[in-house]
């Protein structure tokens, strides 16, 4: 669904620049059309005045999962598809609201959830999906209990990832998932919290099977991402080509240093953290999970410092499952103790669209952008928590037309 708009006397956000300019944005069709300082009206456009409002282009969250209707993702892999994607949907809507007009799915999400937001069935952001995660035997990816032999990994069936291995096996698996339209795949190269059976500091796939994968994604002109924390997995998976790293809490000198020789880009996704050992549990997370939570905690934010300082491409994330993706927000407030706000905006725009491969799409209000917005009661550049708490948020547009509007 596209719409029309002008908005008038608006403090739009250049995020390059890292300053306002007073305009008026006319969006036709579902694009900027002009943003100047004074436009003229039309009778076929609808009008807003937002005079005092600071206009951000719609925000980017690089790291979802829209499917996990509970933190225990060994149960959301048992559960009826039809029961997931109804919680999918409440979970896309709730997005939406807090003024992110794109997401990037890191497993779990498919072309059925696009194509329903797309003919208006659902409302939701943009989703950027990569299908099914690909998980070794035992690793982050596979969910079964460690007193379970048994693994239905049925395409039909609801989760984040499938278990492949070996060269041949992992090769035709992310082509299976290109087919079905993913935008980027992800592997899962070190151990993690919601998985039972490995340990945090644990590499996952040999480096035959990493580059393979690389390899058939970018014969598809896609890419790879990996869920990684020690610096010798983010390291492995660099040297193998990968394009992006998500969490990276472990990171070390070398991580750094391959970051920029490869242009790749990290998605830290620090609130998940506090919200796992802080509610996790009231929210599915098995006990066993829980228990490695402190491993990777105290580490994520000087990470992110280190990384920020050395110049590395940082794109935003948040991993949130369960009830805890109403925190999502929350993330712009934890980096802003390493980071200035202009520097995590512009890893909810700018950045985030290079990351997805769609500069000048989103991630900016330039003319010929997608008309993706949302408008704010405060100026974050001043207080983070215009973005951090959503009841700042007074609209969001998405496309040209009003899907959120608080102004009362």
């Amino acid at each position: 669904m596209t719409g029309s708009l002008l908005l008038r006397n608006a403090h739009v956000l250049d995020v390059e620049a890292g300053d306002y300019r007073e305009l008026d944005l006319l969006c036709v069709d579902g694009r900027v059309a002009e943003a100047d300082s004074r436009l003229s009206g039309s009778t076929e456009v609808p009008e807003l005045d937002v005079r005092g409002a600071h206009v951000l282009p719609g925000l980017i969250d690089c790291h979802v999962h829209v499917i996990a209707v509970s933190a225990n993702l060994s149960a959301v892999a048992a559960m009826p598809p039809s029961y997931v994607t109804a919680g999918a949907i409440r979970n896309m809507g709730r997005i939406l609201d807090r003024g992110f007009t794109t997401v990037r799915d890191t497993g779990g999400a498919d072309y059925g959830l696009v194509r329903a937001r797309e003919h208006g069935f659902i409302r939701g952001p943009r989703l950027i999906f990569g299908g099914k995660s690909l998980s070794q035997t035992g690793g982050h990816g596979d969910k079964r209990p460690v007193d379970t032999h048994l693994y239905d990994d049925h395409p039909c069936c609801a989760g984040t990832g499938r278990v492949v291995d070996g060269v041949d096996a992992v090769r035709q698996a992310a082509r299976e998932e290109l087919r079905k339209g993913a935008h980027h795949i992800k592997v899962h190269a070190s151990g993690g919290v919601s998985s039972p059976a490995d340990h945090i500091n644990a590499t996952q796939y040999s480096m035959a099977e990493l580059r393979a994968v690389v390899e058939e994604v970018e014969a598809a002109e896609r890419y790879v991402t990996v869920h990684a924390y020690p610096a010798r997995a983010i390291n492995r998976a660099l040297e193998a080509g990968v394009h992006c790293v998500e969490h990276g809490n472990l990171l070390d000198e070398r991580s750094i240093e391959l970051f920029l020789q490869h242009n790749a880009f990290l998605v830290p996704t620090l609130v998940t953290y506090w919200a796992l050992q802080n509610e996790g549990m009231d929210h599915g997370l098995p006990r066993v999970s829980w228990e490695k939570v402190g491993q990777v905690l105290e580490g994520g934010l000087s990470a992110l410092e280190r990384a920020a300082r050395e110049g590395v491409q940082l794109a935003f994330g948040t991993d949130l499952l369960g009830g805890m993706q109403q925190r999502q927000n929350e993330e712009f407030r934890i980096r802003a103790q390493v980071q200035q706000p202009i520097e995590i905006i512009r890893a909810a725009t700018m950045t985030a669209a290079r990351l997805v491969g769609m500069p000048g799409d989103i991630g900016t209000l330039a003319p010929g952008a997608h008309a993706d917005l949302v408008v704010l009661n405060d100026d974050p550049l001043q207080n983070i928590d215009a973005l951090a708490n959503p009841a700042n948020i007074r609209l969001v547009v998405q496309a040209g037309a009003v899907v959120k509007d608080a102004r009362s």
